[in-house]
This record gives structure tokens, C-alpha cells and sequence, in this order.
């Protein structure tokens, strides 16, 4: 199995995939083996997140390591879910049009290169609705 196919089958890399608690609903990202709420009582499932949500908070990154030089100016952000889980993230869209409250929506985009082969690696990041 080919190194790209091999992380292409990890199923949390390329989605939203969290728990939701059998008992109360609450939802999780990164998934949890344990509802924070509810403790033992609690049963965990895999979830699927819809991928849309709010942004809370955000910053825009203007200096930073050599990783993501090519990208600056950037937007990091805080999404609350529509499930109500708070993922951090880059948002994709110019720095002016950012307003916490709007609406977003997750997207597959591209977050760096490794090594000499110059491995592409793929991820989660928002962009406006």
C-alpha cells in the first residue's frame, strides 16, 4: 500500500469525525472516549459532523515559521459546530470580509509539503457560505 493511499484511509484525517454521547447528545471534536458530562454513564459513537458552523473568534497570522511562510497573511479561527463542538482552523478568505457570527462551512483544502519528496498533505479548513 502506497504511503498517500495508506493516510487517505484514515478516516478522522480527511473528515469531521468526532463522538457524540449516546446519553446526552453532546457532541466532540477530537473524539472522546468519555462524555465530559455525563462520565461513566456515558456511550460514545462515532459522529459525523455536517461541517457547518459559526466562527467565534479568529486572528490573523502575519509572521510566521517557514512551513507556512507562503501563506501569510492568514486567518485562524475558533468554529462552533452546528452540533455545538468548537474546532480551531484556518479560514479561507480575505482578512476584511472576517466578522465573528458569520456563517461557515468546511472545506478539503491543501495545509502543507513534508520532506525531501515534498509529500503533500491535505486537511480541514472553513471558507465563508
Amino acid at each position: 500500500m502506497t504511503v498517500p493511499r495508506f493516510w487517505r484511509k484514515i478516516t478522522n484525517r480527511y473528515n469531521l469525525i468526532g463522538t457524540r454521547c449516546d446519553n446526552c447528545g453532546s457532541c466532540y471534536f477530537p473524539p472522546r472516549i468519555m462524555c465530559p458530562s455525563c462520565r461513566r454513564d456515558s456511550k460514545m459513537e462515532e459522529y459525523r459532523f455536517s461541517g457547518n458552523g459559526t466562527l467565534v473568534t479568529y486572528t490573523v497570522v502575519h509572521s510566521s515559521t517557514s512551513d507556512f511562510s507562503s501563506q501569510v497573511p492568514y486567518a485562524l479561527g475558533i468554529v462552533r459546530l452546528d452540533e455545538g463542538a468548537n474546532v480551531s482552523a484556518q479560514i479561507v478568505c480575505d482578512s476584511e470580509d472576517l466578522n465573528i457570527g458569520m456563517r461557515l462551512k468546511s472545506t478539503f483544502r491543501k495545509i502543507g509539503e513534508d520532506g525531501d519528496k515534498g509529500i503533500i498533505y491535505y486537511g480541514t479548513k472553513f471558507i465563508p457560505v
